[in-house]
């Protein structure tokens, strides 16, 4: 099942890491779907498209935000045009399991 949802960009570790909140409903059917799947640090393997680029990488728990987050590397948001502070539309999809 693909997850379509609008967040912010956000930085954290003085700017050096772009990252986005995933909502926390999306975050809570994530975290169900993959009880035990998880990888280090609770990590969640997922497919991310933003505009036109699209990328694997992880999701990361973060108690902090209540709810997973996933880090935007630079250059998607080189190639896209958005920085800390934008709202980007993203598709999200959990890889190796099935949709």
């Amino acid at each position: 099942m693909p997850y379509r949802f609008d967040a912010e960009l956000w930085t954290m570790n003085d700017g050096r890491w772009h990252m986005l909140t995933v909502p926390e409903k999306d975050s809570d059917e994530i975290d169900q779907r993959t009880t035990g799947l998880q990888g280090g640090f609770g990590s969640v393997k997922v497919e991310v498209t933003i505009g036109t680029s699209t990328w694997t990488t992880s999701v990361f728990p973060s108690q902090q935000q209540g709810a997973y987050v996933l880090p935007v590397k630079k250059a998607v948001r080189t190639a896209q045009g958005c920085a800390a502070g934008d709202t980007v539309t993203v598709g999200l999809k959990l890889v190796g399991l099935e949709t």
